[in-house]
């Protein structure tokens, strides 16, 4: 399974578990909560662009 795959896969369930456990679209949803969901994607497409860099080497 390459990384590109992996990185996915774990952000995927990351939004499932933010989405089912801590309520991260519920209607009353905190600053904090959005924030944090933004910091996994920045987090996600930054593992995305280094295991596509390295894949490529």
């Amino acid at each position: 399974m390459s990384k590109v795959k992996l990185i996915s896969i774990i952000y995927a369930i990351g939004i499932i578990i933010g989405a089912l456990f801590f309520e991260v679209w519920a209607a009353e949803t905190s600053f904090i909560k959005t924030i944090g969901v933004f910091i996994w994607t920045i987090i996600f497409l930054i593992a995305l662009f280094f295991a596509d860099k390295n894949e490529k080497k």
